[in-house]
């Protein structure tokens, strides 16, 4: 089975250059905790989650709408394309401890996006599983390691 078959393919997602306040408001009204970011050419070029958010305000000591997207998103991105299999976007998942893959075109565009809770929706109830529930129990094992932490930065630095 293919990503495109499981992915939601009306994925939003925010640009580099939009506020803080932006990004968590898109948040609030599509009820998810992350959303791609994109650039002026619609190519996808992070991640940013409600915890990074959170985080790089508490860090800055500043309001979201003073900090721009740019500042606070991940920029290690792991994607897929609509074409991969679902147990090559779940291995992905799990050697890279994320949650959620942009899924992107030829030209590096957001298609849509895929999550663990897809693979597990998936999963639920068929009777042939391209992705073992042992599977997807040890991603969501992996995924839930603690990293190595660095120390938190100090708010006056």
């Amino acid at each position: 089975m293919r990503v495109k078959e499981v992915m939601t393919s009306n994925a939003s997602c925010v640009r580099s250059s939009e506020s803080l306040s932006a990004a968590a408001k898109l948040m609030w009204d599509c009820d998810c905790g992350a959303v791609p970011v994109i650039d002026e050419a619609s190519r996808v070029v992070g991640m940013i989650t409600d915890r990074d958010i959170c985080m790089s305000c508490w860090s800055q000591d500043r309001a979201p709408s003073a900090l721009q997207v740019a500042q606070s998103m991940s920029r290690a991105l792991y994607t897929c394309t609509p074409e991969d299999t679902l147990a090559s976007a779940e291995k992905l998942m799990r050697s890279r401890q994320v949650r959620r893959l942009p899924v992107i075109d030829e030209q590096g565009r957001l298609a849509g996006i895929i999550s663990l809770a897809d693979l597990v929706k998936h999963a639920d109830g068929q009777a042939t599983r391209e992705v073992a529930a042992h599977e997807l129990t040890s991603t969501l094992a992996g995924i839930c390691q603690p990293r190595a932490v660095a120390a938190p930065p100090s708010i006056n630095a």
